[in-house]
């Protein structure tokens, strides 16, 4: 799935001319945590989020202690942020941004490396939607399910080819064989976590109906 495929296109935005009290009543309207700014261009300039609004001087933020080490200008900056009344100065400038057709998988890796809970979505450097965590989970419930073919040789083949793929068990030697779709599982697996993502992994792969671990058991020859 890509980006486009998920993501919101009734975008609710913010000009950098609202004021910082105007934008935290839009955000509790549309139960929201963040919202894109565009100039009057339509141009995405930034991303005003409850992290940028927590340091406010309505808060009792003004008082924050500031890093004396910190430069002049980096303190000003810091100053206005928390202070200004208006969207344009408290918000986050250079935002992340994904493209419309990205991967859902680069998308999540990006949520979760950069702690952001939505992303702007650019189509030739424009604004054209937004994707939230939220929109992700229902990615989960609409994604595809395994396509593999069915049938015991199938699902055993599958299962090999998967054991291979960065999963934590490459180089135990799993034996598999399966049995009216029923998965059995032999080796040297002595951790509970590489046990459970072999079992997890099996039951991943379409028409099996169920597991069994042997692994105290010798492989039969």
């Amino acid at each position: 799935m890509r980006v486009k495929d998920v993501m919101t296109t009734v975008v609710v935005k913010l000009s950098p001319d609202n004021s910082v009290r105007q934008a935290a009543r839009i955000m509790l309207d549309n139960h929201v945590s963040g919202l894109p700014v565009v100039d009057d261009a339509g141009a995405l300039v930034g991303v005003l989020s409850e992290g940028d609004l927590i340091r406010r001087t309505e808060l009792g933020g003004g008082g924050l202690a500031v890093d004396a080490s910190l430069a002049a200008d980096e303190r000003a900056h810091a100053y206005v942020r928390r202070s200004s009344w208006r969207v344009g100065d408290a918000m986050t400038t250079d935002p992340v941004t994904i493209d419309e057709d990205a991967p859902i998988g680069r998308l999540a890796a990006l949520m979760q490396e950069r702690h952001i809970k939505r992303v702007p979505v650019l189509k030739d450097g424009r604004l054209i939607g937004i994707v939230s965590r939220a929109d992700l989970l229902q990615a989960i419930l609409v994604a595809r399910q395994d396509e593999t073919a069915t049938g015991d040789d199938a699902i055993r083949r599958s299962i090999l080819i998967r054991l291979g793929e960065n999963t934590g068990l490459e180089g135990l030697d799993i034996k598999v064989a399966v049995s009216d779709g029923v998965v059995h599982l032999w080796g040297n697996v002595e951790t509970d976590d590489c046990r459970r993502a072999a079992r997890v992994l099996a039951e991943g792969v379409r028409g099996v109906r169920g597991v069994v671990e042997h692994y105290s058991e010798p492989y039969p020859q």
